[in-house]
C-alpha cells in the first residue's frame, strides 16, 4: 500500500525557513514529501542553455537537498510537465493534500488549475498560501473597493494596513521532524536537462545592513559595488523571505522599504489588470502608438553599441552578468522606447531572457513606466537625456569605463540618433495618438 503523505511543492519559495505553505504542510498529520519540478513548459522556451536562472535554481535546490538529507529526508526533483509529474506522484503515494504558495502569473494560474483538477479526481486537495509578497490581491484597496493605480496613495494605505504579524516569520523549524523519511534521492543533472553549468557565485543571501542604511544616498550610482542590495534574485526565487527583508528594511531605511512596497504594488496590478499579461498596455490608448521597430537598431541596442555610453554599459552588464542597476534600467528603457521608438514589449522580452532577477510583474511595470503606458508612469513627454543622466550618476565614468573600455577609441560608434532630434520625434509620434483619444 502506498504511504499516505502530503506534498510540499516548491516553486518561487526555495527555502526551508519562514515559508508559509511549508509551515502549514508540516503542521498537518501526514508526513511531508518536498518536491520541485523543472517544468519543461518553461525550460523548453529558454534559448540560452547556460541560463543563469536555471543555474541559480539548481544551486538553491542542492542547498535544500543537503539540509533535508541531514534530517533523514530528501527533496524529490522532477524534470517534466507538471501534470505528468503529478500522475507519477499519485501512483507512488496516497496524497491527501498538496501545499504550495501563490503564484500570480497567468501561466502559473493555469498550471495550478490543471493540477488541482487532477488531484480532485483522486480525492486530494490543493492548498495555496501567500508567501512571496506582504500584501496581495484585494488586501490593499481604495475606500470604494477598487484597486489603486497610483503608487503614493497605495503605499500610504499599505503602511496603514501593516501590522507586526504581517512580517512575523513562520516557525517551520519547529516541525522539521514531520518531513517524510527516506534515503537521499538523486537530483537530475543540469546536463540531462540539456543545460550547462553557469559561473558562480550568485549574489549573497546576506543583507548588508550598511548598504540598506546608505541606500537613499547611494542607490542611483551604478559604479558603487554596494549601492544596492542585489536581493532581487533572492526575492524572485524565494531564497530569502520577503517578511525577513521587510522587518530589516523597516528598521533601517524607508526608501529601501518603499522598494518592497513597489514590488507588492506591481503584483497587485498584475492581479487586477490581467490584460497586461497578454502583451497589452496598461493604458490601452498606448497600444495605438506606431512604433518604428527598426530591427537593425534593436540589435545594436541589445549588443550595447548605440553610441550612448551609459546605455551601452547597461546592456553589456546585463548580457554578461544577468544584472543591471535600477537607475540604468530606467535610462535604457527610456532610450529604447523614446529615442528609438521601438516597442517596449521588445525590450521587456529581452530583459525576460537575460535578467537573473526577472519577475514578470516588476519587469512589465518598469518597461511600461518608461514607455508612459503603465500605471503611475512617467508622462510620455518625459524623455531621459542619457548625457545628463551620466553627468548626474556616473560623472567620473567609472561604471561606463568598466563596461565600455573602448569608449575613447575609434572603435566606439557614433550615437545612433541625436538626442534632441529623437526627443522631438518621440513627442510628435506619442502626441499624435494621445491627443486624439
Amino acid at each position: 500500500m502506498n504511504p499516505c503523505v502530503n506534498i510540499m511543492w516548491f516553486r518561487r519559495d526555495l527555502r526551508l525557513s519562514d515559508n508559509a505553505a511549508l509551515y502549514h504542510a508540516l503542521k498537518g498529520s501526514n508526513p511531508v514529501v518536498p518536491i520541485f519540478i523543472f517544468d519543461k513548459n518553461i525550460l523548453d522556451d529558454l534559448e540560452d542553455k547556460a541560463d543563469r536562472r536555471v543555474g541559480f535554481i539548481y544551486a538553491a535546490l542542492e542547498e535544500m537537498h543537503e539540509r533535508l538529507a541531514k534530517m533523514g529526508s530528501s527533496l524529490e526533483v522532477y524534470y517534466g510537465y507538471p501534470l505528468q509529474v503529478y500522475k507519477t506522484l499519485l501512483q507512488k503515494y496516497t496524497i491527501e493534500k498538496v501545499f504550495s504558495n501563490h503564484d500570480y502569473e497567468q501561466y502559473a494560474i493555469d498550471r495550478d488549475s490543471e493540477v488541482e483538477g487532477l488531484l480532485k479526481t483522486h480525492g486530494a486537495l490543493f492548498e495555496t498560501h501567500k508567501d512571496q509578497v506582504i500584501f496581495e490581491k484585494d488586501e490593499v484597496l481604495k475606500e470604494d473597493g477598487k484597486p489603486y493605480t497610483v503608487f503614493t496613495p497605495y503605499s500610504r494605505k499599505w503602511k496603514a494596513t501593516l501590522q507586526a504579524f504581517h512580517l512575523k516569520a513562520y516557525p517551520t523549524e519547529k516541525y522539521f521532524s514531520n518531513f517524510y523519511k527516506q534515503d537521499k534521492v538523486v537530483i537530475p543533472s543540469l546536463e540531462c536537462m540539456e543545460f550547462k553549468s553557469v559561473a558562480k557565485p550568485f549574489p549573497s543571501k546576506q543583507l548588508k545592513e550598511d548598504t540598506v542604511k546608505k541606500y537613499s544616498q547611494n542607490r542611483n550610482f551604478p559604479s558603487l559595488e554596494n549601492g544596492t542590495s542585489k536581493m532581487g534574485v533572492h526575492l524572485r526565487f524565494g531564497t530569502v523571505s520577503i517578511r525577513e527583508l521587510g522587518r530589516k528594511a523597516g528598521e533601517l531605511n524607508e526608501t529601501y522599504f518603499n522598494e518592497l512596497i513597489w514590488r507588492d504594488f506591481y503584483h497587485m496590478i498584475l492581479w487586477h489588470f490581467p490584460h497586461i499579461s497578454k502583451g497589452q498596455a496598461f493604458r490601452k490608448e498606448y497600444d495605438l502608438i506606431y512604433w518604428r521597430d527598426n530591427e537593425e537598431e534593436f540589435e545594436k541596442f541589445c549588443a550595447g553599441k548605440t553610441g550612448y555610453p551609459i546605455v551601452d554599459a547597461g546592456m553589456r552588464e546585463l548580457n554578461e552578468t544577468g544584472f543591471m542597476h535600477n537607475r540604468v534600467r530606467m535610462i535604457v528603457a527610456s532610450f529604447l522606447t523614446k529615442h528609438l521608438l521601438i516597442d517596449w514589449r521588445k525590450g521587456e522580452a529581452y530583459f525576460a531572457k537575460k535578467l537573473l532577477d526577472f519577475d514578470f510583474a516588476a519587469n512589465n511595470g518598469g518597461w511600461q513606466w518608461a514607455a508612459g503606458s503603465g500605471c503611475d508612469a512617467a508622462p510620455y513627454f518625459r524623455v531621459f537625456n542619457p548625457t545628463l543622466q551620466t553627468e548626474k550618476f556616473d560623472k567620473d565614468l567609472k561604471y561606463i569605463n568598466k563596461w565600455v573600455p573602448e569608449l575613447n577609441s575609434f572603435e566606439y560608434p557614433e550615437p545612433m540618433v541625436q538626442h534632441e532630434f529623437a526627443r522631438k520625434r518621440a513627442l510628435e509620434v506619442y502626441g499624435k495618438v494621445l491627443k486624439t483619444v
